[in-house]
């Protein structure tokens, strides 16, 4: 779905990127973005570091087993991901901003990292329908990781928050919510 597209979809999540802030019912949280900083969906490119300006639905969640332990299962669609799965983000492979098994010939994440990042992500749905290859891949909302002193590092072009507010989030999360990037 494009930026506009969110007729069907209640937008639940805003996401400030002047403030770096998110706002999800009544919470107001500091937040993470791209180290490239926000650009329009249309000017978006593989590897340029932005955070994708626009409406994206929620897909679903990724939950990595033996670091998330669930209370309930989340009311989106999600799946727990193992040691294989990764996420295309090589602009010449036809599976470009899809889920993938690895070994994967094309570049690719890997959906169970080292740090934390990856523990809970939220799939966001932009440049999937189609995907338009090397507009923008792995387009998530997940976990912030903590650089010098403890603040968090800007991302690829995702939004990350506190791993503590992701909990309390993600069960809160209902299908058709959107997030608006602004």
């Amino acid at each position: 779905a494009g930026p506009h597209r969110a007729s069907a979809m209640s937008i639940a999540v805003r996401v400030d990127t002047t403030a770096h802030t998110l706002t999800f019912k009544d919470i107001t949280i500091p937040c993470s973005i791209g180290k490239g900083g926000a650009c329009a969906a249309d000017a978006k490119r593989e590897g340029d570091g932005c955070t994708p300006l626009g409406i994206w639905p929620i897909r679903g969640a990724l939950i990595r087993r033996g670091r998330v332990n669930l209370q309930r299962a989340p009311l989106i669609p999600w799946r727990w991901t193992r040691d294989n799965d990764g996420w295309s983000d090589g602009v010449d492979d036809p599976a470009y901003n899809r889920p993938v098994l690895l070994p994967h010939r094309y570049s690719h994440e890997r959906l169970q990292r080292e740090d934390a990042a990856y523990d809970i992500v939220i799939v966001l749905g932009h440049n999937d329908a189609p995907p338009v290859r090397g507009m923008g891949s792995a387009i998530f909302w997940h976990i912030w990781v903590p650089g010098e002193g403890g603040s968090p590092k800007p991302t690829e072009g995702c939004v990350g928050i506190a791993r503590e507010k992701m909990d309390s989030i993600l069960p809160m999360l209902e299908p058709g919510m959107a997030m608006e990037i602004f």
